[in-house]
């Protein structure tokens, strides 16, 4: 069930979407006429509203619009994520992959942006992705493992038993996950690595 809690300078969303573990946080922004000023991380306040979480590396990206990262998972090493867009903005999905749960292959997606500010925890054991809404976007992460070569798993991102509805995009599912023949809403091509385009659907992973 989704609950809502404020914990110093987080409000933290819990079991967004009814899965068990997801949770949107928003920090407090303190603002005038110079700026801002906020806490983008405090491990304190984490564990007070109920996140143990040791994070052990910092990782940022830059995709242009129409990028789409994912459906990516960790096979034998997952990772926790805490995500955040610090330019631009983003669309950010989690798929729950783990076993036994009741909402196996449920998805959730929330905006992320610079404007909104909004983080999006991700526990072990989803595949995650992102799509790029605006021009540019810088994404940040933190995870609580180290990355390990040829650990990384995926899911088509267009896999119709999973339905993930992609804001802006527009095309044809063609029975593959193949960027070809789609778009966003203004034109600009879909634009996946060759790799994504090629991850099987959720029954067969």
């Amino acid at each position: 069930m989704k609950e809502e809690k404020t914990v110093g300078q987080i409000t933290v969303e819990k079991n967004v979407g009814g899965i068990e573990g997801l949770c949107v946080i928003t920090p407090a922004v303190h603002g005038d006429a110079r700026g801002y000023f906020m806490e983008t991380y405090n491990e304190r306040e984490m564990k007070e509203a109920g996140f143990d979480i040791q994070f052990v590396q910092d990782n940022q990206s830059m995709s242009v619009k129409g990028v789409l990262r994912g459906l990516h998972f960790q096979i034998n090493y997952p990772q926790c994520k805490l995500v955040r867009a610090v330019r631009g903005s983003v669309f950010d999905v989690a798929v729950d992959l783990r076993e036994g749960s009741a909402t196996y292959g449920k998805w959730y997606g929330v905006e992320l942006s610079a404007e909104n500010k909004k983080q999006f925890l991700i526990p072990e054991g989803f595949a995650h992705g992102f799509l790029v809404l605006s021009d540019e976007a810088e994404f940040c992460y933190k995870v609580n493992d180290f990355w390990h070569p040829n650990d990384e798993g995926g899911l088509a991102w267009n896999d119709p038993a999973i339905g993930i509805q992609w804001p802006d995009v527009q095309g044809e599912y063609q029975g593959t996950p193949s960027a070809e023949g789609y778009c966003m809403a203004d034109g600009t091509p879909l634009t996946l690595s060759e790799k994504d385009q090629e991850w099987p659907g959720l029954e067969k992973k």
